[in-house]
């Protein structure tokens, strides 16, 4: 596992016959500064049981927000049929805005016993649930600038109301730009890129058409899931392998069959 202060981003691979292969994984990072959260390191670790060497490049920042508007929200439960949550983010805001001394034990005290009484939900198949029954209050819902409309749409035609509240704002890393031509100057062209999100391939692509140039149709490119394909898709970029499912064995064997290794 990497150090805590280890800079966050993307990744360079080299299999250990001495062929020359190196695989970009351009992916999200906690904050400027911040060190890279470990389910980014673990991609790497499996991809070097496969032979690869890989390096992480900075690619997002996040700046937090509203945090005093989400512990008032936090202080009436009743108002609300239980939370969701769509990202890590959303859950460290969450943390956050509660780390006032006076916050937290006016959450030890009282609301943590009314919160638990209430439905929490994360985004996979426990989300499913909540098209059973119409709900009577609201789910507080704490996202991101750059949050999609696909939940809100499809809880909302299955009369299940949402209240949003944005906590955090995504920006580009601050060093992005730089951490990518210094890759592409002394690293070549990477066999394959790895985008983690929609965000990613936002901010990320055109700096990689212009370092990449014409030899840009040499690189392989994957997605961490379906959304991020899309998003790539959107971009007129070919995705040559998706993970089958978000975990590190399944992006590393899509990666692998993709180079044909």
């Amino acid at each position: 596992m990497a150090p805590s202060g280890a800079p966050m981003g993307a990744a360079g691979v080299v299999p250990a016959d001495g062929a020359t292969c190196r695989a970009a994984w351009l992916c999200l990072g906690v904050g400027a500064g911040e060190g890279t959260c470990c389910c980014f390191w673990e991609p790497l670790e499996e991809l070097g049981l496969y032979g690869f060497e890989a390096a992480l490049i900075p690619v997002l920042s996040f700046e937090f927000m509203s945090l005093q508007t989400f512990f008032e929200k936090l202080s009436h439960p009743d108002s609300y049929e239980g939370l969701i949550f769509t990202s890590p983010r959303a859950v460290e805001a969450a943390k956050l805005c509660l780390g006032e001394n006076s916050k937290n034990e006016a959450w030890r005290n009282s609301l943590q016993e009314k919160w638990n009484t209430k439905s929490v939900y994360v985004v996979g198949k426990a989300t499913a649930s909540l098209g059973e029954t119409p709900n009577s209050s609201p789910l507080l819902f704490p996202c991101g600038s750059l949050k999609r409309e696909v939940l809100p749409t499809i809880l909302k035609e299955k009369g299940i109301s949402l209240e949003s509240l944005t906590v955090y704002q995504t920006a580009q890393h601050p060093s992005l730009q730089e951490s990518l031509k210094n890759y592409f100057s002394q690293q070549g062209i990477p066999a394959s890129i790895t985008f983690f999100s929609p965000s990613g391939v936002r901010f990320c692509l055109q700096h990689i058409q212009k370092f990449s140039g014409d030899l840009i149709n040499q690189i392989k490119f994957a997605a961490i899931g379906p959304t991020t394909a899309e998003a790539m898709e959107a971009e007129g970029i070919p995705v040559s392998c998706t993970a089958e499912n978000p975990t590190p064995q399944d992006l590393a064997a899509g990666i692998k069959k993709a180079l044909h290794l």
